[in-house]
């Protein structure tokens, strides 16, 4: 397999009984990404529980296991790969009680399969996973009808439930929707086609998977890289070398580009550009790399070097956000909290708490008490002044982790421009 295939991260959302379970199993059998003793062991299970076939959502009992032990971000993955492209499947509880295990989840992925029983249609629970894959903006959404053999493979089933999926889409400003008709207990339109669904034409779930494109997931226009560590090697060799190193989050930067530090606005030139392979004379996000500059500039962990002839981040000691609370103990105003952003961590205050979202009928309700699970819009003060843009604009410069300044434990995940 090629070292370079792209890598696909997506989730996958459903009920309880929507066929989570069996469809991840079904991705990992028919691709054959399971070893002989795993099959061997969930056939051996199936066969003692008076099974015909093969349980195959047998293969995700380990996650529920890892649930039923207390993990507190409740996120389990399953990894496999083809010839074409690389896989990190994120397994999401779909109970709104865990609707910040989801979010956490969700934060980092490119895609979200969500998932809904032929027979149900659109339910609650499905425009609650909408809404919050719309929320932190996952760029791709496959609407994967499942049990399509119970209501015997209807092409008219399919289509209402579509119409009424893609209308409640279109409110959330969801473009890129893919609806597919699929029975996972069956293997159809899962891996293979199968011999049951000739109406529909599109592709295959693994099919899709493998040639949706991503590559511009990532913002590839204004360049950003927060600097993580300034490099000053304690050796003669290296004793004047000064550099700056990070992960480039957005955009591309070039030997010779004139280039801003942020807060200062101080301006300067890119002289090196220096990784452990060698220099390079241009690199693009998300690689890391160490910078160089042309100029003598005070720079430290937390500042952002972009492009002086870009669309400048916003550099500001306040500001409004959408965030999700994580912890059990209720959000206090009266309390001192960290915000966490790219490499920078700064006190901060909430100046307000505007209203609290419904996640099941996306009702705003007005001065909320903030416990776990509670999607609030709010405002927030820093001592220090954060450089930032939308997070619309790019997920990693306008994304914060919220931080107990005494246990040093996350208690929320916000985004500037979330909703």
């Amino acid at each position: 397999m090629n070292t370079t295939t792209q890598l696909l991260r997506f989730i996958t959302a459903g009920s309880v009984d929507d066929g989570k379970s069996t469809l991840i199993g079904r991705l990992l059998h028919d691709s054959k990404s399971i070893f002989e003793d795993q099959f061997s062991a969930i056939s051996k299970t199936s066969e003692k529980r008076g099974m015909a076939a093969v349980d195959l959502s047998l293969l995700t009992d380990g996650l529920q296991a890892e649930r039923e032990q207390g993990i507190t971000i409740d996120v389990a993955y399953r990894y496999f790969a083809t010839p074409k492209r690389k896989f990190i499947i994120g397994d999401t509880p779909g109970h709104e009680q865990y609707t910040r295990n989801m979010v956490t989840a969700a934060s980092t992925a490119n895609l979200v399969v969500i998932l809904i029983d032929a027979r149900k249609g659109v339910l609650t629970q499905t425009r609650r996973h909408t809404y919050l894959a719309s929320l932190v903006g996952v760029p791709h959404v496959v609407l994967a009808v499942n049990k399509m053999d119970m209501v015997d493979y209807s092409q008219a089933r399919f289509d209402e439930i579509v119409a009424e999926y893609k209308a409640f889409a279109v409110q959330l400003n969801l473009h890129d929707v893919h609806c597919i008709p699929l029975s996972a207990l069956n293997g159809d339109m899962v891996v293979d086609r199968g011999d049951s669904l000739d109406w529909y034409k599109g592709p295959a779930l693994l099919e899709l998977l493998e040639r949706i494109e991503i590559d511009h997931d990532v913002n590839t226009s204004d360049f950003r890289f927060p600097v993580q560590w300034v490099c000053r090697p304690q050796s003669e060799e290296h004793h004047d070398f000064r550099g700056f190193a990070g992960r480039i989050e957005a955009g591309e930067v070039s030997v010779g580009d004139e280039v801003t530090i942020l807060p200062s606005g101080r301006t300067t030139k890119v002289k090196e550009i220096v990784t452990y392979d060698g220099n390079l004379q241009t690199a693009f996000a998300p690689q890391s790399v160490t910078i160089t500059l042309a100029d003598e500039i005070d720079i430290s962990r937390g500042d952002m070097i972009v492009k002086t002839d870009h669309l400048p981040p916003k550099v500001e000691k306040g500001f409004d956000a959408m965030l999700c609370w994580l912890s059990e103990s209720p959000l206090d105003k009266n309390r001192k909290y960290l915000v966490k952003h790219t490499t920078r961590t700064a006190k901060c205050l909430f100046s307000n708490i505007d209203y609290r979202v419904d996640v099941n009928t996306l009702e705003q309700h007005a001065n909320p008490t903030v416990n776990m699970n509670d999607i609030v819009r709010v405002g927030i003060k820093v001592q220090q002044p954060l450089v930032f843009d939308s997070y619309e604009i790019d997920r990693a410069t306008g994304s914060f982790i919220v931080i107990d300044e005494a246990t040093t434990l996350p208690h929320a995940g916000g985004g500037l421009g979330w909703g």
